[in-house]
């Protein structure tokens, strides 16, 4: 599967962005699907996932209530709605995709990831 992630910017702190990532293939309701993210200097981290169908979703402690990932598996897309941003969410976003195993949803920060987008820039800076 082939992974397009868009959306990025520059956005004022306080602001929100949606960012979007669309999938090849005709098995994308088979993935999960992640949000990870990478700051200038810093290791890639998870920020959130979302079960194949969508029933299960998990977040960074450090983006809930703010974030939220939904999918929209006839669109072949992923989303993540970024709202009350802050300077420290200032990253390149990389959206993952797994076969969904059935594995339980607490283990998708650290599970193996097979494919990967290409990056969206995401600046929040006043």
């Amino acid at each position: 599967v082939q992974l397009q992630a868009s959306g990025g910017g520059l956005v004022q702190p306080g602001d929100s962005l949606r960012l979007s990532c669309a999938a090849s293939g005709r098995t994308f309701s088979t993935y999960v699907m992640a949000w990870f993210r990478q700051a200038p200097g810093k290791e890639r981290m998870f920020v959130s996932a979302i079960s194949s169908r969508g029933r299960s979703t998990v977040y960074a402690d450090s983006v809930k209530g703010r974030f939220a990932i939904s999918r929209d598996n006839a669109k072949n897309t992923v989303y993540l709605q970024m709202n009350n941003l802050k300077p420290e969410d200032t990253a390149v976003y990389y959206c993952a995709a797994a076969i969904d195993s059935g594995v339980y949803s607490l283990l998708y920060p650290t599970m193996k990831y097979n494919y990967w987008g290409q990056g969206t820039q995401v600046t929040v800076s006043s």
